[in-house]
């Protein structure tokens, strides 16, 4: 009797880690090599919208891609990092000021972690009286960090007035963040901040500048499909086209 309490107990555990890894408020992926991509969920009006991320694991530590929209993530994030890479993170970008992107730049910055925008971000961040990264850094800037290079890149306007862009070079990564729409959005989302009629000349530049990428990480829903950034493309040409 009390073996089979012992087996019953057991799945018991194991129904409930696997339940939880499916409906986990913080699900992180393997992408390719060192890089991940981990997604996490808000209720925006009523409705629960998942987020996209990325990091990379180098030698010199872990640098973080924007931050979990969902703020109870925060440090689960940090924790789940250095159980599964044993690595600190060291460095973290956000991609543009919004709350999904720049949420998390004061509670990394605490944590002892570098925290780096552009100067346009940082502007918004400060008119806006929310707290901002420690560095500022050009609009088009290359980095290495251990054995990786990347290139931080703004396109100019399109989701958000100060949207950037990371690209990967030898990987062919494309991280867009929410300036790149994923194709199963219908629309263009949030506009509040945007300008659509730029959003279409910075999409080309990005298409020109950045060519043939492997994976494309869009900033919500799904990224596995590689059309993304042309149906973003599409979407901002039909909303032009309406409103003109």
């Amino acid at each position: 009797m009390r073996k089979l309490a012992s087996i019953l107990l057991f799945l018991g555990i194991l129904s409930s880690c696997f339940g939880q890894s499916k409906n986990s408020p913080l699900q992180i992926s393997h992408l390719t090599g060192d890089f991940y991509v981990y997604k996490t969920f808000h209720d925006y009006k009523g409705t629960l919208i998942s987020a996209n991320a990325l990091y990379l694991v180098t030698n010199k530590g872990v640098v973080l891609f924007d931050a979990p929209w969902d703020k109870t993530q925060f440090r689960p994030l940090l924790d789940s990092i250095k159980a599964k890479h044993h690595k600190d993170v060291v460095m973290h970008f956000a991609t543009h000021s919004h709350e999904d992107r720049a949420g998390g730049l004061d509670f990394y910055r605490q944590k002892g972690i570098k925290t780096y925008t552009i100067k346009l971000t940082d502007e918004i961040l400060k008119k806006n009286n929310e707290k901002r990264a420690e560095f500022i850094i050009p609009n088009d800037t290359t980095f290495t960090v251990g054995q990786h290079t990347f290139e931080v890149y703004y396109p100019g306007k399109g989701h958000a007035q100060d949207n950037i862009v990371v690209w990967f070079p030898k990987e062919k990564i494309l991280y867009g963040g929410c300036f790149v729409k994923s194709t199963e959005a219908k629309d263009l989302g949030y506009l509040g901040d945007a300008d659509v009629k730029d959003w279409e000349k910075s999409i080309k530049k990005v298409q020109e500048k950045f060519k043939n990428p492997n994976y494309i990480i869009t900033g919500h829903d799904d990224w596995k499909d590689l059309n993304s950034l042309k149906h973003t493309l599409k979407l901002v040409k039909e909303y032009n086209a309406v409103a003109h």
